[in-house]
């Protein structure tokens, strides 16, 4: 998946006041301007940081948020109080103001300068309380933001700055994001249905449906030659079975399984669709269920989600772009079966077909293998096993008058054992805090058997996500207390009951 960022950008907004004089506005544009450039030039920074403006009037703070607001380059803004800015100046603009806000709490200066430091230096380096001024209009007018503290040049501060760039840029594209469901949900499962109208009002996202019908007509139009050349592709990127061998007894298969990528592919970007769904239960038409081509358009950054699950499709996208250009392994995941022993319970995720290879430990085998369900030929897929190492699961959860963002922290590690007959990709991980909490964490929230599963996207990117859209999140994580978590779904309860959301 090429970058997703690559025309975006962050804008640099300083705050000020006339209050100091000419010189020190001088001065505070040009420190500005070194900080952008420096942030810029950070290579873990995937988007261009502009210093935009040094503001000091309340009309030039409102035309600047505006701008901001309307500028689809513009991802997200970051706010800095250089000096001292009073903030009622910054009401207008910040009710104005539409993108994902970072307030970075900084000074030009790392370190005191004790032997000289003076008055003119304290004029300028006014951060440390014209940070809080602003910090409270901000919570005044209740605007959502995430607040980065330490200076500039400090590698965790840039670090943390790089990721949320990368949140707001995922939140942006979550607003242009088209979502294709072919066919409806599985029949009778709850959680992945939910308020498309409202999911589209709070993430931006559109999801719609297309008849089956509609894409196997797309899938009839491609041409043999096509096949021929993708089967070739998949010789080259996979170890395939001895059966889909070219003379293979299931080669035909193959062709299929070909054939049907082609088609979704076609269909997808005709339509400018960027996450899709399908269900077993709805093939008409169709030769197998898509295992090995939505395997694929996974690895190329599409979202995914199983039996309809639409949430679940446009947070595997979301997750994507936020990892566009480092990613590390992310995936429609679901939680399978679990191994509870004593010496270390842990669960196996995997799905019937639909595991994003680029969490793949080695290269993986492509086989046909019987499905026992949806009444169609054996599917071809990608079978394989799940690198080590700490990742996360995410599930968007609709809870009738929210949505809920519910994220588990994990550690996956390699099977204690082999897997011969398990014909589907997997992964083997340590549930935290520990399985049985952890998972009667999930329980207790409402979470998806679903989920959105990375090794490069965490648990403080998926906050911020969820602050970015103004949703509940929960996190279980190695600190979680079983008691403290239900008692946090009550006081969330009673939270949104309250405001009537």
């Amino acid at each position: 998946m090429k970058s997703a960022f690559d025309t975006k950008q962050v804008w640099l907004i300083v705050g000020s006041q006339h209050l100091y004089g000419p010189e020190t506005l001088k001065q505070v544009a040009a420190d500005s301007k070194v900080v952008a450039d420096s942030l810029d030039s950070d290579p873990n920074v995937p988007v261009k940081v502009v210093f935009k403006a040094l503001v000091t009037t309340p009309d030039e703070i409102e035309a600047v948020c505006r701008e901001a607001s309307s500028t689809p380059a513009c991802v997200g803004v970051t706010l800095w109080m250089h000096t001292f800015s009073p903030s009622k100046m910054w009401i207008r603009g910040l009710r104005a103001l539409t993108k994902p806000i970072c307030h970075l709490h900084t000074q030009f200066a790392r370190d005191l300068p004790w032997e000289t430091i003076d008055m003119d230096y304290m004029n300028l380096h006014q951060s440390a309380h014209g940070g809080r001024e602003f910090g409270h209009i901000c919570a005044r007018l209740k605007k959502e933001r995430t607040v980065i503290v330490g200076h500039w040049e400090n590698e965790e501060v840039r670090a943390q700055f790089a990721r949320w760039t990368r949140v707001a840029g995922a939140w942006a594209a979550s607003q242009e994001l088209k979502v294709v469901r072919f066919g409806d949900n599985m029949r009778q499962v709850a959680v992945t249905d939910g308020d498309k109208v409202e999911a589209e009002s709070v993430f931006g996202y559109s999801v719609n449906t297309h008849g089956i019908g509609d894409l196997v007509e797309v899938i009839k139009g491609i041409s043999d030659a096509e096949v021929d050349t993708l089967c070739a592709q998949y010789a080259y990127d996979y170890e395939l079975s001895s059966k889909l061998l070219a003379g293979g007894a299931m080669r035909s298969s193959l062709y299929d399984a070909a054939r049907i990528e082609l088609g979704l592919r076609t269909f997808l970007e005709e339509g400018g669709f960027g996450a899709f769904t399908d269900t077993f239960e709805d093939l008409h038409g169709m030769a197998q269920l898509p295992g090995l081509p939505t395997q694929r358009l996974m690895a190329d950054g599409y979202g995914f989600g199983g039996e309809g699950d639409w949430k679940t499709s446009a947070l595997v996208r979301t997750m994507k772009i936020m990892a566009s250009g480092i990613d590390e392994g992310t995936s429609f995941m679901e939680d399978y079966t679990y191994h509870f022993n004593p010496a270390g319970s842990r669960c196996l995720g995997a799905h019937m077909l639909e595991i994003c290879p680029s969490i793949a430990v080695a290269k993986p085998t492509c086989e046909i293998h019987p499905l026992g369900i949806g009444g169609k030929e054996d599917p071809v897929r990608l079978v394989f096993t799940g690198k080590s190492g700490p990742a996360i699961n995410a599930s968007v959860v609709d809870m009738g008058n929210r949505f809920r963002l519910l994220v588990n922290k994990v550690e996956a590690m390699p099977p204690e054992q082999e897997l011969p007959k398990l014909p589907v990709a997997s992964v083997l991980w340590d549930v935290k805090p520990n399985l049985a909490d952890g998972a009667a964490a999930w329980i207790y929230a409402g979470g998806a058997h679903h989920t959105g599963f990375s090794y490069t996207v965490n648990a403080k990117d998926m906050e911020m996500f969820a602050s970015m859209a103004g949703i509940e999140y929960l996190l279980i994580d190695e600190d979680t207390k079983l008691r403290e978590f239900k008692n946090e779904i009550r006081w969330n309860d009673a939270a949104y009951g309250i405001r009537g959301l």
